[in-house]
C-alpha cells in the first residue's frame, strides 16, 4: 500500500528537478516495465506531473512528452492531452504495426510507413472531432482543459490528481 503514490511523487519531483537543471522538454516513458516494475498509469502520470508543475509555478517551463504503450484509441489521446500532455509517442502501436507488416498481415501495396501515417491521421481527425464536439477549435485550448467527468474514483483521489474535474458519483 502506498507504493503507487510514492512512485507518482518521485516522478513529479524528478520532472521538476529536470526543469530546475534547465531542461525544457521532458519525456516520460513506461518502457522497461515488467516483473517488479509496474508502470504508473499514463493518465495518472500525466495529470500528476501537470498539476504538480502548476502548483510549483513551473508548468510554462516544460514541454511534456509521453512515450506509452497505453495510448491506442482516440479517447486515450483525448484524455492525455486534456490533462496536460504536449505530445504522445504510442510506441506499442507502432511496434504492433511493424510486427503485422513483418508477418505479412497487410494488404498488398500497404507499406509500414503508409500504415503509420494512416494511424496518425486517424488519431488527429478523431481528436479534432472530439474537440469540435466540445466547441474547442485549437489543441492549445484543449490541452489541460480537463473537460471530463470522473466516474467511480474516490473524491480525495480526484481532488488531488484531477482537481476541477467533476465527479457526481
Amino acid at each position: 500500500p502506498g507504493r503507487l503514490e510514492a512512485a507518482v511523487e518521485k516522478l513529479c519531483s524528478a520532472v521538476e528537478a529536470k526543469l530546475d537543471e534547465g531542461n525544457s522538454l521532458v519525456i516520460m516513458s513506461d518502457r522497461g516495465t515488467g516483473p517488479g516494475k509496474a508502470p504508473i498509469p499514463a493518465l495518472l502520470a500525466t495529470t500528476a506531473v501537470h498539476q504538480h508543475l502548476i502548483r510549483k509555478g513551473k508548468r510554462y517551463l516544460a514541454g511534456l512528452v509521453l512515450e506509452t504503450g497505453e495510448a491506442r484509441e482516440v479517447q486515450h489521446f483525448a484524455c492525455l492531452v486534456g490533462y496536460g500532455i504536449n505530445a504522445i509517442n504510442p510506441y506499442l502501436v507502432f511496434e504492433t504495426l511493424a510486427d503485422l507488416a513483418k508477418r505479412g498481415h497487410f494488404s498488398e501495396g500497404l507499406t509500414l510507413e503508409t500504415a503509420i501515417e494512416n494511424y496518425i491521421t486517424a488519431i488527429k481527425k478523431g481528436l479534432l472531432k472530439v474537440m469540435s464536439k466540445m466547441g474547442i477549435s485549437t489543441i492549445r485550448s484543449y490541452r489541460g482543459a480537463q473537460i471530463f467527468e470522473a466516474v467511480g474514483l474516490n473524491d480525495a483521489f480526484v481532488d488531488r490528481y484531477f482537481p476541477g474535474t467533476s465527479s457526481r458519483i
